[in-house]
């Protein structure tokens, strides 16, 4: 039987912070810049299949106010929705790390100003770090909490081809060992299960991959199909049909029976923020109902979290 917080299947990334920090921590999503280097078309990349107009922002109006303002609007937001008293910001959108390094560190600056702040997470990609930017993290580290979500999406260059990527798995796995070796932040990656011809091996090296590195935390995410993308294209050309959610359970199963229960597990699945934009499947609306439908999942077939993995590791 499971022995995570609150009886769930998996390790809730709530609890890292709860140990880290003696409560609750929630997260405040801001943006701050406006494109990456797909959009951009460096190296003849293009903008990643799955990926709409906001880069992965949960609120689109965020572009439209002043860093400290997105702060203040989202921090009174959170705290009298969840009574919430501590808070980590989450600069989000796109890739943070696609900016000039003075531009960072005044972004980071801003951000710390309110006490009640304890902290910095930053989403970037496995091919857009420098050695400077791993020295910002560093030294912001020594002041505050600083988590890095590195988007690796897949560890098998074929699905990243597909989707477009423009990194490899080589690139992701450098890029976190460079990471782990020259920084002490919080590390995560994000995963998205659901590419075409991905079987539960595939889940089960993933796992494997992951078990081995020295991360922290990991971001699930379902392939959903978007408005404006290439996904979109794909889908009305019969081209492309995303998993539902039985599907996209047993895989996700799978994963997290062969992932060590160490690793923190941030949430199961993507949610649709922007129903409008959601084209398939319609489960992803569903941010609360699709979120237990897994546990149940899992629960009902006895699973949870490591299952597999105490039984090749042992005690």
């Amino acid at each position: 039987m499971s022995q995570f917080a609150q009886g769930l299947p998996f390790n809730p990334i709530s609890q890292h912070y709860k140990q880290l920090f003696g409560e609750k921590v929630y997260k405040i999503p801001v943006a701050v810049v406006e494109t990456c280097p797909n959009r951009e078309g460096l190296k003849g990349m293009e903008t990643c299949l799955f990926c709409d107009v906001w880069g992965s922002a949960a609120r689109s109006e965020a572009f439209d106010l002043e860093l400290n303002q997105q702060i203040i609007k989202y921090k009174a937001h959170i705290k009298n929705k969840y009574k919430a008293n501590l808070f980590l910001v989450y600069f989000q959108a796109y890739t943070n790390t696609f900016t000039k390094l003075q531009t960072l560190r005044n972004n980071f600056d801003v951000a710390l100003v309110d006490p009640d702040i304890k902290g910095l997470v930053v989403g970037t990609r496995p091919d857009c770090l420098s050695a400077a930017v791993l020295d910002l993290w560093n030294e912001y580290h020594q002041k505050s909490f600083v988590g890095v979500e590195i988007g690796v999406q897949s560890f098998f260059n074929d699905h990243l081809e597909f989707m477009k990527r423009g990194h490899t798995r080589e690139q992701s796995l450098k890029a976190l060992n460079q990471i782990s070796n020259k920084t002490a932040v919080d590390l995560g990656i994000h995963l998205m299960f659901g590419w075409p011809g991905e079987t539960k091996q595939h889940m089960i090296e993933t796992a494997q991959i992951c078990n081995d590195l020295n991360i922290t935390n990991i971001k699930l995410h379902n392939v959903h199909v978007l408005k404006n993308t290439g996904l979109e294209k794909l889908y009305n050309q019969n081209l492309f049909t995303p998993l539902e959610i039985d599907a996209y359970a047993d895989l996700m199963q799978v994963f997290l029976e062969h992932l060590n229960p160490r690793i923190f597990v941030h949430r199961l699945s993507a949610y649709a923020s922007r129903w409008e934009e959601l084209i398939a499947p319609d489960w992803t609306k569903n941010k609360m109902g699709s979120h237990q439908y897994l546990i149940d999942h899992m629960n009902k077939n006895s699973s949870f979290q490591g299952l597999n993995w105490a039984c090749q590791s042992g005690p």
